[in-house]
């Protein structure tokens, strides 16, 4: 029996004789949240650990507007590399403690099959803390982006 975050007898990668997909989507769709500014961005491979996904993209925005902004390019991204995203959703915080609800949306998740994505505001990622939820997945690196030097004239 295998539980959440529990190494599988085989992992998915023995299953999957094409995981260069799944990866290279992972790794386009951190490089367009890079492109909007997301901050702390972070792939998880999955694939030996869950039969879920076979990774999960986390990254951080500063506000409402820029997780929208977010969604919207990686979306575009990953639709212009051949990857649909099959659905997403987006969630309100939790009521305040005097019981008032704010229509902010705080966490924004992105179902692409075998690529999750989970867009959070830093209140709700702090909150959730989904690396360390699946802290047995291996980190993929990330390239940072390179600034381009503004041209000389």
């Amino acid at each position: 029996m295998t539980g959440f975050g529990t190494p599988l007898a085989t992992g998915r990668a023995a299953t999957q004789p094409n995981d260069r997909g799944s990866r290279t989507h992972a790794l386009a769709a951190a490089r367009a949240a890079l492109e909007k500014q997301a901050e702390d961005v972070a792939v998880l491979d999955l694939r030996a650990v869950s039969t879920i996904a076979d990774f999960f993209l986390v990254c951080t925005a500063d506000n409402p507007r820029h997780l929208e902004a977010l969604k919207d390019h990686i979306a575009a991204v990953l639709l212009r590399r051949g990857c649909r995203v099959e659905h997403t959703e987006g969630t309100t915080p939790p009521p305040a403690r005097r019981g008032v609800f704010s229509p902010e949306k705080r966490w924004v998740l992105m179902d692409c099959g075998d690529l999750v994505i989970h867009l959070f505001d830093r209140p709700a990622r702090d909150f959730y803390r989904i690396e360390d939820l699946w802290a047995d997945a291996p980190r993929v690196p990330v390239e940072p982006l390179i600034a381009s030097k503004p041209s000389a004239g």
